[in-house]
């Protein structure tokens, strides 16, 4: 039986017209062979793998997969080689991996295909076993190993560890790459390394690798991300022939440099200048800028580009799922976000880790959290992100057990915590009154996990102790704090002291963050002014606001908002005229009646009382 019969017979009329010219290439192809009687073989089954990679045609790749097994081509090394990458680009690791163990024979292409493989899918854990197994099997890996390995950490954001392995790389006396110095590079510019980059920039020159495309457009990233945006145009003016991968460093590093407009502007003229195919934005291009917008907080304007990229057919890859994602977990937009699911489940992406841990995070933000554990359950390959997101979403939850527990099994499994997830597991014990388990947590992180404790542990501390109502003891922290503690700090203070109405260490955290901050801001004088009102004193509450707005300052009145049937209705404080505010007013009351009868008020600024006199207070201002 031809190829042709073989690979096509699921495939409708309708699908082989809609798929792009490669799949062209792969239907008439086997057509010609069939005519002369021509079978696939180990030169044209890898032709057609590598096609349904670059498709990302997981179900069209598969049909091949078992035409490859049905004309005994299984044991064919180059065919294994090109089956191992192509699961890889799906995403499919599992299946990669069962290949690469069954294989009875592996090349040099073969190892290194497997590490390039988990570094694709930000998996540096898995990159680092095949590397050490590799070694004890007595093949030493080579130039292309060690620098797929450093990029598995360099993509994993393991940057000092990427370092130390390009270190011992050249301690082994392993010839430097332009690849090579172009993955540390990059991972310069994001450890905002300067000197050492421009120490390897040097090295670069005399070496003769500076012209390398690659090599120049990780310069131009990491001159950008410095700031230094005159010296990245340079760069990319001195190239003479300005290849797609440069204009993408010359549009992330302005967008990494805060500047989303000038590199907006960038992204127009490469698209006008796109006569070329090659010269065309590709995804790249697209999640370059769509990230830049995202990270100014310019939320609104990412998501309309992602419906440009939509627009123009660019396939979205795991970079811009997770950027996207995240998008919709700060704007709590749920209905996009599962769209973006469906897309993920389409494209079979559902293994990459990086979307996983991205559909965790937005699931919990929308208040989804038994999706987000699903997804998180369902994770093949879960690493430290995956762990914390998880965490995270317990505490936002409410759920400080829960988040107890993960962190455990977590510890089980052998992943080592850092300060994220003790950020992430303090909060959760802060939101569920779990004083005794997070001192414990606080006490072991110097102690057990050599995790010195940042500023934000102290704040978690601080939070932690004073919504438990041991103002005395959150106080006696913050003074013996080995460092000077900043405004977050003192605020975590302060608003427990709202909590639980105590004006004497309210008063002297309020000096503390005057003394503090060089530019003061509404946030320690509406507190303020809350607490006396909350305990009465009324002219003195009227006399800090008056302060404040002698001082210039203004409040930014706080938002919320929910969707109904399409709709979006948006609450501001302090706009009573809004339609519908007095049976919001009604049922508020009713509700603080039932939490006060069943001993839940613990916070004051709830109630009806509080808001009405939040309101005189805000007219008389």
């Amino acid at each position: 039986m031809s190829l042709s019969l073989l690979a096509f017979p699921l495939l409708s009329w309708l699908l082989v017209l809609y798929l792009c010219m490669l799949v062209l290439a792969i239907s008439v192809m086997p057509r010609r062979m069939r005519k002369i009687g021509t079978l696939g073989d180990g030169f044209t089954f890898p032709l057609v793998i590598r096609a349904c990679a670059y498709m990302g045609s997981f179900i069209l790749g598969k049909t091949i997969h078992g035409h490859v097994l049905e004309m005994g081509f299984q044991s064919h090394l180059h065919v294994g080689n090109e089956l191992i990458g192509m699961y890889a680009k799906l995403g499919r690791m599992r299946d990669a991996r069962h290949l690469f163990d069954r294989m009875s024979v592996r090349s040099y292409i073969s190892w290194n295909t497997m590490v390039s493989a988990y570094a694709f899918n930000y998996d540096c854990n898995g990159a680092l076993e095949i590397f050490q197994r590799m070694e004890s099997e007595g093949m030493e890996p080579n130039l292309v190993t060690w620098t797929s390995l450093i990029s598995s950490y360099a993509r994993s954001g393991w940057h000092e560890e990427a370092m130390e392995l390009f270190g011992l790389m050249r301690m082994k006396g392993v010839e430097v790459s332009g690849e090579a110095l172009a993955v540390v590079i990059s991972i310069c510019a994001d450890l905002g390394a300067f000197v050492r980059a421009k120490i390897i920039h040097e090295y670069a020159v005399k070496g003769g690798f500076e012209e390398y495309s690659f090599v120049k457009s990780a310069l131009i990233c990491v001159y950008g991300k410095h700031g230094d945006v005159n010296g990245a145009w340079n760069l990319f003016l001195e190239m003479k022939n300005k290849s797609l991968a440069s204009w993408n460093a010359l549009i992330t590093s302005h967008a990494e440099a805060g500047l989303c407009d000038e590199a907006l502007e960038i992204f127009s003229q490469l698209e006008r200048s796109g006569d070329c195919p090659r010269l065309r934005p590709n995804v790249v291009s697209w999640s370059a800028i769509i990230d830049g917008f995202a990270s100014k907080g310019r939320e609104k304007e990412a998501l309309e580009l992602f419906r440009r990229m939509q627009h123009a057919k660019i396939l979205a890859n795991a970079v811009t799922i997770s950027t996207v994602l995240s998008l919709c977990a700060e704007l709590a937009a749920l209905h996009l976000g599962r769209e973006i699911h469906g897309h993920v489940v389409r494209a079979v992406m559902v293994n990459n880790i990086l979307v996983g841990n991205g559909l965790v995070n937005m699931y919990a933000k929308c208040g989804c959290l038994k999706e987000g554990h699903m997804i998180f359950e369902k994770t093949e390959r879960k690493d430290l992100i995956s762990w914390n997101s998880m965490i995270t979403g317990y505490g936002m939850h409410g759920l400080g057990m829960n988040a107890l527990e993960t962190f455990d099994q977590m510890i089980k499994l052998g992943f080592k915590p850092d300060g994220v997830t003790f950020v992430a597991v303090l909060s959760s014990c802060s939101h569920s009154g779990l004083v005794h388990e997070g001192r414990r947590l606080f006490d072991q992180m110097l102690k057990k996990y050599r995790i010195e404790p940042q500023m934000e542990h102290y704040a978690c501390m601080v939070d932690l102790l004073g919504r438990a109502g041991l103002l005395r003891e959150a106080s006696e922290i913050v003074k013996n704090m080995p460092v000077a503690p900043n405004a977050c700090v003192w605020g975590a203070l302060l608003n427990s002291c709202r909590m639980h109405n105590n004006t004497e260490i309210a008063e002297e955290t309020a000096s503390h963050l005057f003394n503090l901050s060089h530019r003061e801001t509404t946030g320690t004088y509406m507190l303020l002014s809350n607490i006396y009102a909350a305990s009465g004193r009324w002219e003195d509450s009227a006399r800090v606001r008056t302060s404040a707005k002698t001082k210039g300052l203004k409040k930014n009145p706080g938002q919320s908002w929910i969707k109904v049937e399409k709709n979006v209705y948006t609450f501001s404080a302090g706009n009573n005229m809004q339609r519908g505010f007095e049976q919001i007013f009604e049922i508020l009351e009713e509700l603080t009646f039932q939490m006060e009868r069943e001993g839940t008020v613990h916070d004051t600024d709830i109630t009806p009382q509080a808001v009405y006199q939040e309101t005189r207070l805000t007219m008389r201002v």
